[in-house]
């Protein structure tokens, strides 16, 4: 998985969005123009929602149809991660830390009110566990999938990208409960910490040579379409392949206490240039929203600061 960190200081010394010296700077609507947006979107939306999505930037009548919530789409559960203990499971931590620049190990286990471990877990969006590893300042962004071992003890390796407090925001779904569980710890990187500010808010970022754009705004408390547009070498990039059971995943991140929200988008039959989501956040405040796509074998993330 592809995860360069874009911020200053980062390992590729430019702020996330912003083109590399010499490189223009990306459209900002993306490859094709307006009439290739509104044609993309009528096709997406008419596949997943049933509904054609006409108001974009360029603005609509006060007329125009509304996007529906998506009820075919994961709307977000409420935001998790801010609790090590939850619903009766804990997350412990079994690694005492980890080394900036190096890989080391990470192992927890999910225990209950005795202290034994969950062994049993039910497959979600194709995996047991969902791991997101993020610094404080949200940069270094990592979603992986440790493997269990029989004692119930999962394990994964990672390279932290900075010192400094480590989140990390297990995702599971222990068997025969009636909803997932998000649990978050903070995991120790010594060293001198020095936290880096947020990308400021753009609409498209350049990820690998491919354009993202983000469209469609937030408002806390509400259900919001938003729409990511795919584009490469000035076309459009129609043939996504499934990441997780899906063309695409969105994390939103809250800055501050990092409350987590996994999104995932509305249902495809087959791939498109745009991926619809429906997003609720629950307050105002800055988040950064972390999405995945797959594409020619590989995963990509493309991240966007949003004020909401």
């Amino acid at each position: 998985m592809t995860t360069t960190d874009h911020r200053p200081g980062g390992a590729a010394g430019q702020v996330e969005g912003a083109s590399p010296p010499g490189r223009p700077r990306p459209d900002p609507v993306p490859p094709g123009g307006t009439a290739w947006r509104y044609a993309a979107a009528t096709l997406v939306l008419g596949l997943t929602l049933a509904v054609g999505f006409f108001a974009g930037r360029a603005g609509a009548p006060a007329s125009a149809p509304t996007p529906q919530a998506a009820s075919t789409a994961h709307l977000g559960h409420g935001p998790g991660g801010l609790e090590v203990s939850r619903d009766g499971w804990t997350l412990t931590l079994d690694t005492p830390g980890l080394t900036a620049g190096r890989p080391g190990e990470l192992a927890f286990r999910i225990t209950d009110a005795a202290g034994a471990a969950l062994t049993t877990f039910q497959e979600n969006h194709e995996r047991r566990m969902h791991l997101i590893l993020v610094g404080r300042d949200l940069s270094g962004y990592q979603h992986v999938h440790p493997e269990m071992s029989a004692d119930g003890t999962w394990r994964v390796t990672v390279t932290p990208t900075a010192p400094g407090p480590l989140r990390a925001i297990a995702d599971f779904w222990p068997q025969g409960a009636p909803a997932g569980v998000t649990l978050g710890i903070d995991v120790p990187v010594p060293g001198r910490y020095a936290s880096g500010p947020l990308a400021p808010p753009e609409e498209t970022v350049l990820v690998d040579g491919y354009t993202v754009t983000l469209d469609g705004g937030l408002r806390a408390g509400e259900s919001n379409q938003v729409l990511v547009w795919l584009g490469h070498d000035g076309q459009p990039v129609n043939d996504l392949q499934r990441h997780l059971g899906a063309y695409g995943h969105l994390v939103a991140l809250r800055q501050g206490d990092l409350a987590y929200l996994h999104v995932h988008p509305a249902a495809a039959s087959q791939p498109s240039s745009v991926v619809a989501f429906g997003v609720t956040v629950p307050s105002a405040g800055t988040y950064r929203l972390f999405f995945e796509f797959r594409h020619l074998d590989e995963v990509r993330v493309a991240a966007f600061t949003v004020v909401v």
